[in-house]
């Protein structure tokens, strides 16, 4: 996941989506103050440069190099909610973020910041490139921010706007602090690695946080505490041999949030559709696609629907084959199958057909060693030499790093020596730090008016195994396909060559975002790749030949059933962001598209969409997953044919999409990279689908 500082408001200047107000909007105690001061000053010399004197350096460039420093100024400061260990300075990071937004939202509907631009596209600039570009966007956003509204009804939009950052922000907090846990005995722990069940902490443990100990009685005391951090749940479901512990665990999961942050969501959508019908739109999900490559909610609709008879199929037999699985292990020949079980029969079939142990493929993929993995593929195929940075060293990004599990690279063109930026990496889970795996874009390249030359700045965050004093972090291979996914997005963001931020990096249309991560994900399929990193972590051996093989010919166990449920996300958010009137029954609306989408039967009583952020980060967008694997399976054609490691395919790969941002619409820049119309064949062939072919 790409993650942004949230944007509201004009989509063209995003990471961070700024705006800008007068200074006196600005709370006198807001920790966001010097920095949106300093952009005040500047788009008051915007404001005040006569009309017959403007040109796109002094009007769209000089708002694109204010939107810059802003983000300079205050991105990593909002950003600190998400990893700090501090209380306070969360706090801090979460009031920055409500100040800024909130004024975005005001000066979003500043008329004299709007005649400036309009101002200067009446001239009828013959404009190219990304100059082009960033007008075309920056009207149309400036559209979508309802401009061509009476102020009445600005007024309103505004109103609406600034309470879905509050709610917002409650349900992305209840979300991260949520301390939500199970027990179990050592018995119910069966088929669980001794350094998972050595990982774990008792119920009578100081180090547990104080809202897990406050429900903790005396007879817990021996009884081991199931977090639902990703570490520890994933790898339960994985290969915990207890069912009734799989079940409890995964519905607890399924109910994070709580009921709080359901009615908090049915409040946001509300609010939602209001501001929608507002701009003159029947829906949010047709506000949201808009600017997208799906251009409007009923080509998603279309997709879907073209997708949903295949992965069906596939799915029938996933299913079939898992509950077979089951009624073998169980003994009971009318056993059902409930998404509790699909992980763990998976592995079971993994390992009985294909000799693929899960936790032995553990043992081969050392964190250490997938990092040097990992660097050592993206150095070779795009030029590059990363070179890791002291912590003391690491303030010169204008904030220190805020734990000592932190590291930071920075990162050289090798052909000329030429600096190109920095990153982050944040791995292990701690309490209250993001609790899934997302990059954000700290910092885009850009290039300003005076010449100044500016460097991206991206963090990387995931949540790996911590390693135990006796042992390293042992990865499963999809944490390692998590990495290699998200440090797809830190090059989207690093190797970005756009003179303009709001077009720089992962600044392109959502639906496309993922498309560059998702290729990535192709190199930890590949023998010619793994076999120069994976090696067991205590005897040095190679990846073995045959577990490979297995790990290769059962890639696609369940992937109808996988795929499933990424429809069923993709429809749910699209049904909450298409009524109307924004009154929906998510409990009901969720329950009933599970029972058309999966082949599980509904597990009442549980509503994860109370913790599933991308409802409020990626409003009606999570299709977007799926839509992008279409072309990024198909851009990864070119490496199959070059060479999975080739440098003349990477360097074409980084020229002509990483290189390029949003600077063109994102549609004519695959169709340039791959000399042809995109094909739906690959992706089919990733999933093992029927039509399917390389």
């Amino acid at each position: 996941m790409s993650a942004t500082i949230r944007r509201v408001i004009l989509a063209t200047w995003v990471a961070a989506g700024w705006t800008l107000a007068t200074a006196q909007t600005i709370p006198a105690d807001s920790p966001a103050r010097a920095g949106l001061e300093r952009a005040a000053a500047a788009i008051q010399r915007i404001v005040t440069t006569p009309d017959a004197g403007r040109n796109f350096d002094n009007t769209l460039g000089a708002i694109d190099d204010l939107f810059a420093q802003l983000e300079v100024d205050t991105n990593m400061l909002q950003f600190m909610q998400y990893v700090s260990t501090d209380a306070a300075e969360r706090e801090r990071s979460q009031l920055a973020e409500k100040h800024i937004q909130e004024w975005l939202i005001e000066v979003a509907k500043r008329e004299d910041l709007y005649r400036a631009v309009r101002a200067y596209a009446d001239t009828k600039p013959t404009l190219e490139g990304e100059q082009k570009k960033l007008l075309e966007n920056t009207l149309r956003d400036y559209r979508r921010a309802g401009m061509d509204l009476p102020p009445e009804k600005r007024e309103e939009l505004t109103r609406l706007q600034k309470q879905v950052v509050d709610l917002a922000q409650s349900f992305e907090k209840r979300i991260r602090e949520d301390a939500s846990f199970v027990l179990a005995t050592a018995d119910e722990l069966r088929g669980m690695d001794e350094s998972y069940v050595r990982g774990l902490k008792r119920g009578n443990s100081d180090e547990l946080p104080a809202a897990i100990r406050a429900k903790l009685g005396a007879a817990d005391a021996e009884k081991y505490v199931i977090t639902m951090d990703g570490p520890t749940f994933f790898p339960l479901m994985d290969f915990c041999e207890d069912e009734g512990l799989r079940k409890r665990a995964w519905v607890v999961y399924k109910r994070r949030g709580g009921q709080e942050n359901v009615a908090t969501l049915e409040q946001i959508l509300k609010l939602r559709a209001q501001a929608s019908k507002l701009l003159g739109y029947a829906s949010t999900a047709d506000f949201e696609t808009e600017p997208r490559m799906s251009k409007n909610s009923a080509n998603v609709r279309a997709f879907y629907d073209k997708l949903r008879p295949i992965v069906r199929k596939k799915a029938r037999a996933d299913f079939d084959l898992l509950r077979s699985a089951k009624i073998e292990h169980t003994g009971d020949a009318a056993a059902k199958l409930y998404p509790w079980d699909q992980a763990f029969y998976k592995n079971r079939v993994m390992k009985a057909r294909y000799a693929v142990d899960g936790q032995r493929v553990r043992e081969y993929f050392p964190l250490d060693r997938v990092i040097e993995g990992l660097f050592a593929t993206t150095q070779a195929l795009y030029g590059l030499e990363y070179r890791e940075v002291t912590a003391e060293a690491g303030q010169k990004y204008g904030w220190p790093l805020w734990h000592a599990d932190v590291r930071v690279y920075d990162v050289y063109d090798r052909s000329d020596g030429r600096y190109l930026g920095a990153f982050y990496i944040d791995l292990f889970p701690r309490e209250n730090k993001y609790n899934h795996a997302a990059q954000w874009g700290i910092r885009q390249h850009k290039v300003y008016g005076d010449g100044r030359r500016q460097t991206p700045l991206a963090a990387l965050v995931c949540n790996f195994t911590k390693p135990l004093p006796d042992k390293p972090s042992l990865m499963t291979h999809d944490e390692v396909e998590v990495f290699f996914h998200e440090f797809g997005h830190c090059l989207h963001t690093i190797l970005s060559d756009c003179r303009y931020n709001a077009l720089s990096g992962t600044n392109v249309a959502r639906d496309f975002v993922e498309a560059p991560s998702q290729m990535f994900e192709n190199w930890v399929w590949n023998v010619d790749v793994l076999n120069t990193f994976a090696a067991h972590y205590r005897t040095g051996e190679k990846f073995p030949a045959a577990l490979l093989d297995g790990m290769l010919k059962a890639k696609n166990v369940a992937s109808g059933l996988e795929a499933e449920r990424q429809i069923f996300y993709a429809m749910t958010d699209l049904e909450f962001h298409s009524a109307p009137d924004g009154i929906v029954d998510t409990n009901a609306v969720q329950e009933r598209l599970f029972g058309e989408t999966e082949l599980y039967e509904p597990v009442r009583e549980t509503w994860y969409h109370a913790s599933f952020g991308h409802l409020v980060g990626y409003q009606a967008g999570y299709y977007g997953y799926m839509w992008s694997q279409v072309y990024g399976q198909d851009m990864f054609s070119r490496f199959r044919e070059l060479g999975i490691n080739s440098p003349e395919a990477g360097r074409y790969y980084r020229q002509k999409i990483l290189a390029r941002g949003g600077s063109l619409d994102e549609l004519d820049m695959v169709r340039e990279y791959l000399g042809r119309e995109p094909k739906m064949d690959a992706f089919l062939a990733h999933l093992g689908l029927e039509g399917g072919q390389q």
